[in-house]
């Protein structure tokens, strides 16, 4: 999860260079034919290419309904705040997931762990300042991912063992890619890119398949509680490379409402480690544990 991070948060800033350069159809169709030639050329060597009959697995399509969504609604906001705003209202996503866990799944959470999933949602809202000058559609972009990846990681929980990661990474990629074509026009058109936006985004598209291939394997052999706190990792790869990249400054009410999400999320990850010293006791040897 750790590696995943510094992938997926060193390509944004990457995507976020080449926004002023294309839109964001092009952005993902672009990137996404580099990353599908690789993927794929490694699926082909690992012999783990599957009958795309798998995409008719509601895991599979709720997987990929949520990486389209959130994909195409983070870069947008990418394109439009501080790499650091937009990572630390994202930071909100392990939060979200405890939460979707417990309402979908049924996985039991205490009123400690309530709470902080509620202060997290204050940082957020710390964050994204509704109704000050600091508010922004973007802000709201930002969030919708929040949404659509949590729908994508719950859903990866329920994909079949036998299905590999590579293949599920294949069709992530493709499926994003066709949708970044299909964005195209819709936000302003085709504009040749440049030789240099070409490699940046080949570069690009191998941090995609080192982030995907981490985060997936991350999610489907660890328990979800203890895998996710190491996303809080992103935001001081964002607040570094929004700095240096862009001279971008973090201000005190991002500073806060980051803070809080964090604390927020390290303590429901400890009152999660202390139930699951419990539970033992509880349920008594032999059991599987609750949860995801």
């Amino acid at each position: 999860m750790a590696v995943a991070m510094a992938s997926f948060t060193i390509n944004d800033a990457i995507t976020k260079a080449v926004s002023s350069e294309l839109n964001v159809g092009e952005l993902l169709l672009i990137r996404g034919l580099f990353a599908m030639v690789l993927v794929a050329a490694l699926a082909v060597h690992r012999k783990a290419l599957r009958s795309f009959r798998a995409l008719l697995m509601w895991p599979v399509a709720l997987r990929i309904i949520g990486e389209i969504g959130g994909t195409l609604t983070y870069v947008a906001a990418l394109a439009q705040i501080p790499l650091a705003n937009a990572s630390a209202i994202f930071q909100a996503l392990p939060l979200v997931i405890t939460l979707g866990a417990a309402l979908v799944f049924g996985e039991p959470v205490g009123w400690r762990r309530w709470l902080a999933i509620a202060a997290g949602f204050i940082g957020v809202l710390v964050i994204v300042r509704p109704g000050a000058e600091g508010f922004s559609q973007a802000a709201l972009l930002a969030l919708a991912s929040v949404a659509f990846c949590t729908v994508r990681d719950l859903a990866t929980r329920r994909i079949p063992k036998q299905l590999p990661t590579l293949f599920i990474t294949l069709l992530t990629t493709v499926t994003v890619t066709t949708a970044g074509a299909a964005a195209v026009i819709p936000f302003g058109g085709w504009t040749a890119p440049s030789g240099h936006g070409l490699g940046l985004l080949a570069l690009a598209a191998v941090l995609i398949l080192i982030g995907y291939q981490c985060i997936i394997a991350a999610l489907r052999t660890g328990d979800i509680s203890a895998v996710a706190p190491f996303r809080y990792s992103a935001l001081l790869w964002a607040m570094l490379l929004g700095y240096f990249a862009f001279g971008h400054r973090p201000d005190g009410a991002m500073l806060a409402g980051a803070a809080i999400i964090v604390l927020s999320g390290l303590y429901a990850f400890y009152r999660e480690r202390v139930r699951d010293k419990l539970r033992p006791a509880a349920t008594g040897p032999g059991l599987p544990p609750d949860g995801l």
